[in-house]
This record gives structure tokens, sequence and C-alpha cells, in this order.
């Protein structure tokens, strides 16, 4: 990370979830000068690589191997940096040294802002434990007594991405990111997801409505030419000058 650029972190509970929920986001603030950073919690090798293990004479090494080389290739594709946490899923659990490793990411980020999951997704305990230890880490990374000496993280504006059920998991989008100039950039980085194709089209689906919903709400009678978009919910008020 450059010392003069801004900054961005993406905390991914499995490692094709960026790609589906944030892939817009981090090409778009890419292309805008920022440093955005993804860490990935676990390959997903348990609950979301069904057609690796369909293939057979497969074992929990290779499917990770697999899931870690998708995930690298599309965090290439968007113009990230990634790593890999291996915590683990279906169960994912972490322990004190995992989040004070998280909180570490932060302190060397300096994150302008952060994404991950959903607070709540009864579909899959995953999600909500990487929310809950990415603000966990976010508050320890705020502390002078952690690690006295160090930088600390100010307050980064937190956004949960879009679950799979988002009325099941009681989500609702307070902002609406328009992604249709880098939407090639994220569709090539959902190919590169081929443990998950059937999810390819889902997610064009998704970013559609929700492109249709953004044109709706600039008005219509704008000459924006919004087709793509992320939705993205806030955790923290935000802090403004003014409301237009």
């Amino acid at each position: 990370m450059s010392a003069s650029s801004k900054t961005a972190l993406v905390v991914s509970a499995h490692s094709a979830d960026f790609v589906w929920r944030a892939g817009g986001a981090i090409a778009l603030h890419t292309l805008q000068g920022y440093a955005v950073h993804i860490v990935c919690l676990s390959f997903g090798e348990r609950g979301e690589s069904a057609k690796l293990w369909r293939k057979g004479e497969m074992n929990e090494e290779k499917v990770k191997a697999a899931r870690r080389q998708e995930a690298q290739a599309a965090a290439d594709v968007l113009g990230a940096s990634v790593e890999f946490f291996d915590m683990g899923d279906y169960p994912m659990r972490a322990d004190k040294e995992t989040l004070f490793r998280l909180a570490d990411v932060f302190r060397r980020v300096q994150p302008e802002f952060v994404l991950s999951h959903s607070p709540k997704d009864p579909y899959n305990y995953d999600h909500p434990l990487a929310m809950n230890l990415t603000q966990e880490a976010r508050i320890i990374a705020q502390a002078e007594g952690y690690r006295p000496g160090e930088k600390i993280v100010g307050a980064p504006p937190v956004y949960s991405f879009e679950p799979h059920q988002p009325e099941q998991s009681e989500w609702r989008p307070d902002v609406l990111l328009d992604i249709t100039q880098v939407w090639d950039k994220k569709y090539a980085a959902i190919q590169c997801m081929a443990g998950q194709e059937h999810l390819w089209e889902y997610y064009t689906r998704v970013a559609l409505q929700r492109g249709v919903q953004a044109k709706r709400n600039v008005g219509i009678t704008s000459s924006r030419d919004i087709v793509y978009a992320e939705g993205y919910q806030s955790v923290f008020p935000r802090i403004t000058e003014n409301l237009s």
C-alpha cells in the first residue's frame, strides 16, 4: 500500500463472496485510484464448493487450492490485493489470535471504508460471523492500548453488502452504487469462480435489478445511463454538511 493512496478493506467470509457482492465496488474504487485489499477468511471448501467435490478424487487441500486460485485470479482482474486466513468453513470459528490478526490488517491498510457481510443471515452463519469479526477488529484497531506506539485506525465507515436472501436477512440497502462502467471487470471476475458457475447468471440479474432501482432514484430526467449497480447498507451514520 502506498502511503499516498486512498485505501479500502473488504472482509469476505468465503473466497467467492467478495466477487458476487462487492466486485463492482472493488473495480470502481481501484479505477479511482484506491488501493483495495481483500481478506478471505475461508476458502469455502466445505459448503461452497459442491461442483469441485462432485469431480471425485478430491480432498480438502485440493479444493482449497482450486478456490484460492479462483479468488486470486478474480482479485487480479478487479485490481485488488488479497490474503487468505484459511479459518475453515461450515462452521467458521474465530479465536483471539485471528481477531488480532484482522486488527493488524486494519492498522496496516488504514482503510477509508470497509465492506463485509450483513449482520444477519439465517442461511449461512459464517457470514454474520465475518461481519462481527470485522467490526470487533475495527474497534481493537482504534484502541490506543492495543500495540501502543502503532498508528491507530480512525472511524472508517462500514457497509454490509447484499446477502443472497436479503429479506430473510433483514438487509435493506441505503446505498446504490453505480458500477456500470466496471461491469465488464466484475463479470470477468465472476467468471473466475468456476466452482460456483450456477451463480453467474443470478448475480448478473441482481446487478441489473439494482441498476434499475439506482436509475429510478437519480430521476427519469437524468442523463446518467445506469445499467448495473450494487446495494449496500451502512452500519454507522454518515457525517455531512449538506443533504443534497
